[in-house]
């Protein structure tokens, strides 16, 4: 019994040891977890402090990157009103300068008919046009290219040549040689007669024929062909090549306003003076009447193509845009 007794205690024993040993894994091995959750703990405590940071620094970015949109918003609305600014002033500019090279044309057409500077003027509006991408100009474009082709094909006379040759006229009116006021022409003496002797005959015959050669100079007979020999006084000339002047001008007056009748009674007028008060064999005569014939025959009375409806136009695109800006 009492073997039993001792075999029972040391198996309690040993069972009570064992259960000790266990114990104490158990402990050492929940302390070693609870030193490393003691670790894990501090580890995410300095984790969520870096995380702290790190947001607090995007945070602060993403402030820094808001502060310079806006500044770069208000800045790309600034640049838009000065683009727009800029854009309507380039714009109302370029409509200034259309405007006046269309008023040029019209006047170069109303007040010299001269087609040529008209339609430089047009065509340079039309260039200034060309720069321009907005679509309110179009319209206007097509206004100014119609009166180009118009201009290019208008018929008629070229002003400016014609006024050129009124201008020739009148400045060779003052050489102009009036008829029957010539001196008679000198008979050249004769060469390769020696002087005769004064007691021969054949110095009496000469020394005749010289005095006869004399009383001829004083008398001169001549052909008329017109009716009437329009003689003037010395005085007299002045004023009629004063008349005649003023007709010319007259006549291109007339042809600057194109007024056909005006200008061939004036040209009309002139051939006449001409043909009757001065000496039609000169040169100066000649080419005076050649050019006068040759206005005589050329039709001035065309109608020059209008401007108005293109400058009206203008007007109008100006003053909406004037009206839209004070909106």
């Amino acid at each position: 019994m009492v073997i039993v007794l001792v075999a029972a205690i040391g198996a309690i024993a040993a069972v009570w040891v064992d259960n000790r040993m266990r114990v104490a894994d158990l402990q050492q091995d929940i302390a070693r977890r609870l030193a490393d959750g003691d670790t894990m703990a501090k580890e995410g405590k300095i984790l969520a402090r870096n995380n702290q940071e790190t947001l607090a620094a995007l945070q602060a970015k993403i402030g820094a990157l808001e502060a310079k949109l806006a500044e770069t918003q208000s800045q790309s609305v600034a640049l838009e009103a000065m683009y727009q600014e800029i854009s309507s002033t380039r714009d109302e500019r370029v409509l200034v300068e259309v405007e006046q090279a269309v008023a040029i044309a019209m006047q170069q057409l109303q007040f010299a008919g001269n087609v040529e500077a008209a339609l430089i003027a047009l065509q340079g509006a039309e260039t200034r046009l060309e720069r321009s991408v907005q679509p309110q100009f179009l319209p206007i474009k097509k206004l100014i290219a119609r009166d180009i082709a118009r201009l290019k094909a208008t018929p008629g006379a070229n002003i400016n040549n014609l006024s050129l040759k009124i201008e020739s006229v009148v400045a060779i009116v003052d050489e102009l040689p009036l008829a029957y006021v010539q001196r008679p022409k000198a008979e050249p003496a004769k060469r390769g007669e020696a002087p005769a002797k004064p007691a021969s005959v054949d110095y009496w015959r000469a020394l005749a024929t010289e005095i006869w050669g004399e009383i001829k100079q004083l008398v001169r007979i001549e052909r008329i062909d017109q009716g009437d020999p329009a003689l003037l006084a010395p005085h007299q000339s002045f004023f009629l090549r004063e008349n005649l002047k003023l007709r010319l001008l007259n006549a291109r007056l007339a042809l600057l306003q194109r007024d056909g009748k005006v200008f061939r009674e004036e040209i009309r007028q002139s051939q006449a003076q001409v043909d009757r008060y001065f000496d039609s064999r000169a040169k100066p005569v000649q080419l005076a009447k050649s050019t006068l014939k040759e206005l005589m025959t050329t039709n001035v009375s065309f109608e020059m193509p209008g401007l108005a409806e293109t400058l009206t136009a203008l007007h109008n695109l100006k003053f909406a845009r004037e009206r839209g800006a004070g909106k």
